[in-house]
């Protein structure tokens, strides 16, 4: 789906495998190794993004920062991290914050394509149905300022794809 100058495409598979010029990690706020996609980022990239993230030492809910991509098949690694979920007001806001943060890093480092996994869904609770809506809408209203971008949403598994699906087309029929 193209809006504006930006290109949205879903799919399943492993982020770690993806070529982007930079792909986003689900961090955790310590910017420690974890597990899922922060894990297998770590893992797959190598000690320098492991190293770099130790330098950085830490990242707040909701923000992000950028780290070389090691081993990885893209430039950059943009560390995100979202809340853990509790049900809360703020939930939203962080989440929404964790995205556009990277979108603002990616544009400060020149990146014309960018993958996403879905934040904050897998051990960080966030209810993928609620979390596909706010991501989404994130890239589009950023989208919308004419930047040119590639943003792959990289899904794990084939249901979350077909959220992210249906959540798009009721977003932009």
């Amino acid at each position: 789906m193209r809006i504006a100058n930006t290109e949205i495409e879903l799919r399943q598979g492993d982020i770690t495998t993806v070529a982007a010029d930079a792909i986003v990690n689900a961090a955790n706020s310590a910017l420690a190794p974890g597990a899922g996609v922060c894990g297998a980022i770590l893992r797959a990239g190598g000690r320098e993004i492991f190293d770099e993230c130790a330098r950085l030492g830490g990242c707040p809910t909701g923000s992000a920062v950028v780290t070389a991509a090691g081993k990885l098949p893209a430039k950059y690694v943009i560390h995100a991290v979202a809340p853990i979920y509790e049900g809360s007001a703020d939930d939203a806001r962080l989440l929404r914050g964790a995205y556009l943060a990277s979108l603002k890093l990616a544009d400060e480092h020149d990146v014309s394509s960018i993958a996403f996994p879905s934040l904050g869904t897998g051990v960080y609770g966030y209810p993928i149905e609620q979390a596909a809506p706010i991501a989404l809408q994130a890239v589009m209203d950023l989208a919308r300022d004419g930047r040119t971008r590639q943003v792959t949403f990289v899904l794990f598994s084939a249901a979350d794809l077909d959220v992210y699906a249906r959540v798009l087309e009721t977003i932009n029929p």
